[in-house]
């Protein structure tokens, strides 16, 4: 999730009165057939202003929509993944306070001004973990971005929490470096 809509989620109930998710309770007990509707129903009955009313629509929508629920969703049936996902997070973390993590539907944003890594369950055994690490040689384990595509110059396999290692922690701290 980008700051933005983080900060509006965040400033909701002082601005309209009520939090999100007591917000997506009212348009529960509702029925819109379209988007604009349930926007307008909010305008005109709770007087909440365009962009907090669009932001709760369109969130109101999506199943998984927290940054919890989106990594409880990512990691089902691959909890076994969990471990190395949350010593990643706590290793780039420890970078600086301006390190940004964004969940997003199939994957982790890491972000400082720029995205320096991307975290994937790929499968049920592995994650992805991509990097931007520009001008940087592929190796037999830092591979060619893969899958990732543009987002990412490199990608890293990891299927084990001993494989977040002094190699590894480097080039996520380089990646960190250039994201300036």
């Amino acid at each position: 999730m980008d700051k933005a809509l983080q900060t509006m989620i965040n400033n909701m109930p002082e601005k309209t009165g009520k939090s999100l998710d007591q917000w997506k309770v009212v348009l529960k007990t509702m029925s819109f057939s379209k988007h604009s509707e349930a926007v307008n129903f909010l305008k005109k009955e709770h007087q909440v202003t365009h962009g907090f009313a669009n932001t709760i629509v369109t969130l109101s929508k999506e199943e998984n929509n927290t940054p919890t629920d989106l990594v409880e969703a990512q990691y089902k049936g691959k909890e076994s993944l969990l471990p190395i996902y949350e010593q990643l997070l706590t290793v780039v973390k420890g970078f600086g306070e301006d390190v940004v993590i964004t969940p997003k539907k199939t994957s982790v944003s890491i972000i400082r001004k720029k995205q320096f890594a991307l975290i994937k369950p790929a499968t049920k055994t592995r994650i992805d973990l991509g990097l931007k690490l520009k001008d940087t040689p592929i190796t037999e384990r830092l591979e060619n971005s893969g899958p990732f595509g543009t987002m990412c110059t490199h990608r890293v396999k990891l299927s084990n929490s001993s494989e977040v290692d002094d190699e590894l922690i480097s080039w996520l701290q380089e990646a960190y470096q250039k994201a300036q």
